[in-house]
Formats: structure tokens, sequence, C-alpha cells
């Protein structure tokens, strides 16, 4: 990489050269990265980004890697995941404010401990509240950005800049946080609620996972959004592709918008029934799926 050696003389994080993104992700897939930095805070960061940006080096974020498929040739440029540096979760009656490398499953378990509904929905969701808000993650009719006070990003600029929902634009697995924003923390608003209610909807949420979810094989979730009329699985099923394989990556025969893989799939394998389930329901049903994880590394990446 051009200039690697002179970001090493300056940052503070974890940094590790050729780094296999395998490791880093629920596929369990992923060639390495030329670089996969944790900062080890804020202004670290911030050097990190304004010397990737001076030199014109790509850099992506990842939080826990869990609705991610990253190409077996790896990532050209940094990879900067938040570790262990962003990880405060503080809670004043029924604010919450939370950075970015808190486990979304953290969040809503420290909420229900105080009988503050909103999240209750989202238990089960893997994650880190980074990528969930990026996604605007939802569950069982809730999404997170319906909670959301303010959220602070920096740039590529190193710059810190605060947003309200105002600012921002959420839909159904959207938001208009750009590529080259890394999340730094949020706040959001919950209110109190009877538990015997806050654990109900709880448990209907981990029960409707275990029912329908393929939870013992290694996934990164739904694989596309749901269109309007049907879901995703349903059309996938339909045009018989359920349980379908190509190499050691499968279509899961538990639910068919959940792509897994059995052991040693690779990125071409899963990116190949990613194809095929498109290019099936597109001729049947004259519906194009639009991905909900997001892909990395590929020519393509959409």
């Amino acid at each position: 990489m051009k200039n690697f050696d002179a970001l090493k003389t300056f940052i503070r994080g974890d940094i590790k050269e050729k780094e296999m993104m395998s490791k880093h992700t629920y596929y369990g897939i992923g060639g390495p990265a030329d670089a996969y930095i944790t900062p080890k805070d804020k202004d670290d960061l911030s050097n990190i980004l304004r010397f990737a940006n001076r030199n014109s080096i790509p850099a992506y974020f990842i939080g826990s890697g869990s609705n991610l498929l990253i190409s077996d040739d790896g990532i050209n440029g940094l990879v900067l995941s938040p570790g262990k540096a962003f990880r405060h979760l503080q809670f004043n009656k029924s604010a919450v404010y939370a950075e970015s490398g808190v486990m979304l499953g953290r969040i809503v378990r420290e909420s229900i401990k105080r009988n503050l509904s909103g999240l209750e929905s989202l238990i089960g969701v893997p994650g880190t509240l980074g990528g969930a808000l990026v996604m605007n993650a939802g569950a069982f009719g809730g999404e997170i950005s319906n909670y959301l006070q303010s959220v602070n990003i920096m740039n590529m600029k190193g710059e810190i800049i605060s947003y309200t929902p105002n600012d921002l634009n959420f839909a159904y697995r959207f938001s208009s946080f750009k590529e080259n924003e890394f999340i730094i923390s949020a706040e959001f608003t919950l209110k109190k609620e009877d538990p015997k209610i806050i654990h109900q909807k709880k448990d209907n949420a981990n029960m409707g996972r275990k029912t329908n979810q393929p939870l013992k094989f290694r996934s990164a979730g739904s694989v596309f959004k749901n269109p309007k009329k049907f879901a995703a699985g349903y059309l996938i099923d339909k045009v018989g592709l359920k349980g379908t394989k190509i190499g050691d990556a499968e279509i899961s025969k538990h639910h068919a918008n959940f792509f897994v893989n059995n052991g040693k799939a690779s990125s071409s394998d899963i990116l190949n029934l990613i194809k095929l389930a498109r290019e099936k329901v597109k001729k049947e049903f004259n519906i194009n799926l639009e991905l909900e994880i997001k892909l990395i590394g590929f020519k393509e990446e959409n």
C-alpha cells in the first residue's frame, strides 16, 4: 500500500496488514484487507481518516461483520472497526447514549432491564449500533430510527458532525448516511412501559427468530430486502430454490432469504446464489430483488 509505513508511524490503535476478513465476518468469508485497523480513540480515528483522505486510500467501516459479504480477493484499502474503543453505553432516565461499537443486543438488554420500551423487538438482531443505524435495522414492526434523537459522525477530513433525524432520511433498511461517514455515537429516547408488555414483545421476537431463521448456520441474515407486496423468502421459495447449493453455500431450507455457509463456502459461491435467485425471481414474478447485505471488494457492489 502507498505510504503504508507512514501510517504506522502515528497510529496508536491496532493495525494488522493483510488481515483475512474471514476472521471478522459472520459468514466466515473474505480475503485479505490491505490493513485492518481498530483506532484507539476519536483522535486516532481522525488522524487515520485524514491520512487516508490525503493519500486517496479507500476506507471501509465495518462493525461486527454481521451483514457483509466480502470478496475472496479481499479489500484494497483500509478497514476500520470500532473494536473496544467505541463501546461506551450510558442511561439517564429514558435517554440512552451509545457509541457505535456497542453491540445492539447489549443496548436492547440493558433497556429492558430498566423497563424502557422501543427496542425490544430488535432482541437477537446481530451487529453493532453503527451498522444498525446505517441499515436502519428493524424487526417485527420496529425500526431503530424511530427512537433516534441525534447522531455524531466523523467524515474523511476527521471532523465530527452532529445530525438530528431531520437531517437524515430513513426508510425500510435504508439510511442516508454517506459511505465515507464513520458513526461515532448516537442518542435515543425510549419510554417507560409495563415490564410485562416489554417482555411479551421480546419473547415474541425471540420466538419468531427461533422458528423462522437458521440460527445454527453461518449467515449474514436476510440477503434481500422484502419487496412491497411479497417477502423475499417467499418468492425465492416459490421459484423452487430453497435448499439449492453452489459449492458449500446453500439457500437455507429453513428460510429461503438466508444463504448459509456450510463450512467452506467462498464469496463466489454466495454471490452465484444471489445471482441465481435474482434471475429466477425476475423471470417468474418480474420483481427485482434488492440486496440487504452489503458487498465489499467486488467489481459490482449492488
